[in-house]
């Protein structure tokens, strides 16, 4: 394979590619932005006891109840800002069954008294005299509707599945796993990537000169990259020179090394004539796409099998480049997928010859506009843009469906 590939093919190629999905065990507090490798199960009841809602009394039976003397001290009252009580003694965590016309203080979230019927809450209660009765409607609307008890295995029975296998943990799965009692979750590995920038004319700060132009990816493209699900572990600058170009790909403990610049076929050119001398197979040497033809993927040899994800040299034209080929490439190594939906066109899309194109749009509900600034060296319409529109050759008529991919920063 030698020439530029149709874009279905080269993004199945793409997925191909990756090897299968590996999984390791982390902390609870690295697993944010993790995807998870199997389901969660529960192997106890949440809540895994019955517990107050509120601040207030257990209660049972009708009123006026009698505050029960070893707990006639107002637990609430007794409490410091952290939840511990003011005195240093131990915090309760419950107390013994409660007989019929009885009180129990208790906090929210504390365990109920077997044989409670009620919680009532603190604002809705008057104790006089060791005797507790509701206040008004609020209270007795706590006691007659049973109110504010949180009963075992509400939320969950032991054994259900809480999260399937192959979602991205966010904080609320990560806290729903810390209340089943996990301290570890089993995630998929993400590989481990090298960012190599190429080009002697580019300058890493400041205003660029005539004849240079400013670092456009050392920041960008790793943040892309690992929203995209990889772990970038170095980024590294290398000159218009084969033979550094060569170190470069191969140094490194890393599974992916991807390149910017230096894809063309011109004497600044390296990256194809170093894959070609380190003797890569090259599984993808070009996209029939506009922009981003020049995108390439390649395995270079060894057990290993590192692979090689060379980006153009032109911002917007990489950046389409990582899209088309770095998100299949990644979801297929990561076990993830970020599907992409179907739009309407709101002005008719020119095709382009035996290519793709690919066209930064915003989105409003359904509806798709392509953003201005399109030039392959440009960034001001990416910025914008929401989706990616995938044009076909024939082109796209206004208010026709177009496919339409996320992109790896826009959630």
């Amino acid at each position: 394979m030698s020439g530029p590939v149709e874009w279905s093919e080269a993004r199945a190629l793409a997925r191909t590619a990756a090897p299968a999905p590996t999984t390791e065990r982390v902390a609870l507090a690295e697993a944010l932005g993790r995807v998870l490798a199997e389901p969660l199960v529960t192997a106890i009841p949440l809540p895994h006891f019955a517990s107050a809602a509120m601040d207030g009394w257990a209660v049972r039976g009708g009123p006026p109840w009698r505050l029960r003397a070893d707990a006639a001290a107002d637990v609430v009252g007794r409490r410091s800002a952290d939840g511990v009580p003011a005195d240093g003694s131990p915090a309760p965590i419950g107390a013994g069954p409660i007989g019929a016309g009885e009180a129990v203080a208790i906090v929210t979230g504390g365990p109920v008294p077997a044989g409670t019927e009620a919680v009532l809450r603190v604002e809705a209660g008057r104790v006089d005299g060791g005797i507790l009765e509701p206040v008004g409607e609020t209270g007795r609307n706590d006691v007659e509707g049973r109110r504010h008890i949180r009963p075992a295995g509400a939320e969950a029975a032991v054994g259900d599945r809480l999260l399937d296998g192959g979602v991205v943990l966010t904080p609320p799965r990560i806290a729903l796993a810390a209340a089943t009692g996990a301290d570890e979750l089993v995630v998929r590995r993400r590989p481990r990537a090298a960012v190599l920038l190429t080009g002697d004319e580019v300058v890493e700060s400041g205003v660029p000169g005539s004849g240079r132009v400013r670092d456009s990816f050392r920041v960008a493209l790793p943040a892309a990259l690992r929203a995209l699900g990889a772990e970038v572990v170095a980024v590294r600058r290398v000159g218009d020179d084969e033979p550094a170009t060569r170190v470069a790909l191969a140094s490194g403990d890393v599974d992916l090394v991807v390149t910017t610049g230096g894809t063309g076929r011109s004497s600044a050119d390296h990256v194809r004539t170093a894959l070609a001398a380190e003797g890569a197979d090259l599984l993808v040497p070009g996209l029939a796409t506009r922009p981003g033809g020049p995108t390439l993927l390649a395995r270079l040899p060894g057990a290993r099998g590192r692979l090689v994800l060379g980006l153009p040299g032109n911002p917007l034209a990489a950046m389409l480049g990582l899209v088309a080929l770095g998100a299949p490439l990644l979801a297929a190594w990561t076990g993830t997928d970020a599907a992409a939906r179907t739009v309407v066109a709101t002005r008719a899309l020119p095709g382009r010859a035996q290519s793709t194109g690919l066209v930064p749009a915003t989105v409003v509900g359904a509806e798709a506009t392509p953003v201005a600034h399109l030039g392959s060296g440009m960034l001001r319409g990416l910025a914008a843009a929401d989706v990616v529109l995938v044009v076909p050759s024939g082109g796209v008529a206004a208010g026709a469906s177009v496919e339409a991919l996320p992109l790896p920063w826009a959630g």
